[in-house]
């Protein structure tokens, strides 16, 4: 991993959480907002990084209702 997708993706870990604890929805947005106003090119490191992650917990949440759903049957 570049220090870019490492900077990005730890920003991204860390704003999912607040995002979740503090209950804000906007929260990561607020949070690439002030990335861009200093780095562009980190910015959208960052919003690729938070996509992942989303789609990483997502899919881990599929699939474990699909064993949830096979185990009770």
């Amino acid at each position: 991993m570049s220090i870019l997708e490492t900077i990005a993706d730890g920003l991204a870990k860390e704003a999912l959480a607040l995002e979740e604890e503090l209950d804000d929805p906007e929260f990561v947005d607020k949070v690439a907002k002030q990335i861009g106003s200093s780095s562009p090119t980190t910015e959208e490191a960052f919003k690729t990084a938070v996509r992942m992650r989303r789609a990483e917990r997502n899919a881990q949440r599929f699939m474990a209702q699909l064993r949830d759903r096979k185990a009770g049957t």
